[in-house]
């Protein structure tokens, strides 16, 4: 007896295509699959003087993952974290989560690494990689994004030639002269 479509699964994986038309509205979306992670310590070694250092507060940090391929959902980190106050040096710290996404990003280092490798390796336009990644791992990343990573090497907040970007100032950035040119 043959298979009907009704009774095989219909797991997609990447590079299988399945038109997202049904999604018109943003309430048509689905829902994240939220996993929670857990970093929450009452005491750290300071590492400024190694000394004991007690939690002072504790944060949640929600991160965007590559996504469910077997629900079709996205997935999403929540980090919660401590932030320690050493009493020794008087400084605040929190807990290192730079193994799973970079310091004040918003994405994973899978991700990361995924849209650099659809961009670089691949020569996937912007856009084109905004849409494949949603299509195919479940995670919207603004193709704007995905270009200021290109752009930065991946590394987000890296310095360049030893200060940051911001740092520079227009004058300094574009190598601009500060005497002023009488016509």
């Amino acid at each position: 007896m043959k298979p009907t479509s009704s009774n095989t699964s219909s797991k997609l994986g990447p590079g299988e295509y399945k038109p997202d038309t049904a999604f018109t509205r943003l309430e048509d979306l689905p829902k994240p699959k939220i996993i929670k992670e857990f970093r929450n310590e009452t005491q750290r070694p300071c590492p400024h003087c190694q000394k004991p250092a007690s939690r002072d507060r504790v944060f949640t940090r929600p991160l965007h993952d590559v996504g469910d391929l077997v629900s079709g959902r996205p997935r999403e980190l929540h980090i919660t974290y401590s932030q320690h106050y050493c009493k020794a040096c008087g400084k605040y710290f929190s807990a290192d989560l730079t193994d799973v996404a970079p310091r004040g990003s918003h994405y994973t280092h899978r991700v990361i690494a995924l849209a650099l490798r659809l961009v670089v390796e691949d020569g996937v336009p912007y856009r084109n990689a905004s849409w494949q990644l949603w299509r195919d791992h479940r995670v919207f990343v603004p193709f704007a994004t995905i270009q200021n990573w290109v752009e930065a090497g991946g590394k987000k907040g890296e310095r360049t030639l030893g200060k940051r970007v911001s740092d520079l100032g227009a004058h300094r950035l574009f190598r601009l002269s500060r005497r002023r040119r009488t016509v």
